[in-house]
């Protein structure tokens, strides 16, 4: 999900504890840390890591995840009964034509991602990272279709092998080769390169997180070891927090799933889902500005749909949410009416089915 000085409401967008090798075969459903140079994990139960039940910790700043608060965050985060955290360094290109990929002062750096990464397996959480590739001149990464293919494929390379040995160095457990890049999502050729040269470096779990409305085209799923979906379909024409109408709402979206994942030999995640504390965000899942009224009751219901909706499902992953507290004096959106679900109805929806589980 991009912030609003990005772009506007984005569309947009990691991996999961329960999936499928990347031959299709039966391996078992928890996932394995990735070897690290520095030696193995620290964390609790190492490699015991159980089904996705994630949130999202994005950063804005090149000391986000080295600041005082995140270690407050990641024992936030971990109370909620989540197994999961998600990461999102990004990087910046100016055009949707360009060519050129590069950090900027709204980067993390590489010290403060593998300090947040040493305090998450501390807190007991697994981790995934999902880079992001965000317009400094405005725009959705969806529409990104360089000028030159070439040249932005290999820029794109070398960007992703950068964390595939950041996450290989660090004992990473899933990574995620791309976000919502719909414009180049459909060129399997040179994505199926991109992705051999990330397996060359980590050893780990890889996914790739599809928009909700991109995953059926996308070639190159049987390359990767899950199918990542941003779920940010809507669910109603005005708002409701009716739990019978949302659960309804999802029933021909599950079965469709279901059939992809079948035919594809993969489990589906859902490597963000989130929904706004405004009123009607259950009509547009993706807006950070569905409106300007408290919604926090319709959040909570939207969040106990989608659980109800897939929990128990063989063929489904897990999810990771979109998305926890802003980092201080850097949101946008007011956190009562933000993504967050910190000290709202949300919150208690997720430790009802996350906390006392194991």
């Amino acid at each position: 999900m991009k912030r609003m000085a990005a772009a506007w409401s984005a569309l947009v967008v990691l991996f999961v504890g329960a999936g499928c090798s990347s031959s299709g075969g039966d391996e078992e459903d928890t996932p394995q840390p990735a070897p690290s140079a520095s030696g193995p994990s620290t964390r609790p139960a190492d490699g015991d890591t159980g089904a996705f039940r994630g949130m999202t910790l994005p950063s804005w700043a090149t000391h986000d995840y080295d600041s005082p608060q995140a270690a407050t965050y990641l024992q936030q985060i971990a109370a909620t009964g989540a197994r999961w955290v998600t990461l999102t360094p990004t990087w910046y290109q100016d055009r949707v034509t360009d060519s050129e990929l590069r950090t900027t002062e709204e980067t993390a750096s590489d010290e403060s991602l593998r300090s947040i990464i040493r305090r998450a397996h501390d807190a007991g959480l697994a981790i995934m990272v999902k880079p992001h590739v965000d317009l400094v001149k405005g725009g959705d990464r969806a529409g990104i279709r360089p000028a030159d293919p070439d040249a932005w494929f290999a820029a794109y390379r070398r960007f992703i092998t950068h964390y595939a040995d950041l996450a290989a160095d660090t004992g990473v457990e899933q990574l995620s080769v791309g976000t919502e890049l719909a414009g180049t999502s459909q060129d399997g050729a040179r994505w199926s390169g991109v992705i051999a040269a990330v397996r060359g470096r980590y050893r780990g779990r890889l996914t790739y997180a599809a928009n909700y409305d991109e995953y059926r085209n996308v070639p190159f799923w049987k390359d990767l070891d899950v199918i990542g979906i941003d779920a940010y379909w809507p669910l109603a024409d005005r708002a409701t927090t009716d739990g019978a109408q949302l659960r309804e709402a999802w029933k021909p979206i599950a079965d469709e799933l279901a059939a992809f994942s079948e035919r594809q030999q993969r489990k589906v995640l859902f490597t963000e889902a989130g929904y706004v504390s405004q009123r009607g965000t259950t009509t547009a899942p993706y807006s950070w500005t569905v409106s300007k009224s408290d919604g926090s009751a319709e959040q909570a219901a939207a969040y106990e749909a989608l659980l109800a909706s897939f929990d128990g499902k063989a063929w489904w992953a897990g999810v990771c949410w979109w998305m926890w507290d802003d980092w201080p004096d850097s949101g946008e959106t007011a956190k009562h009416l933000a993504y967050t679900p910190h000290g709202k109805p949300a919150e208690e929806v997720l430790r009802r089915w996350w906390a006392h589980t194991g």
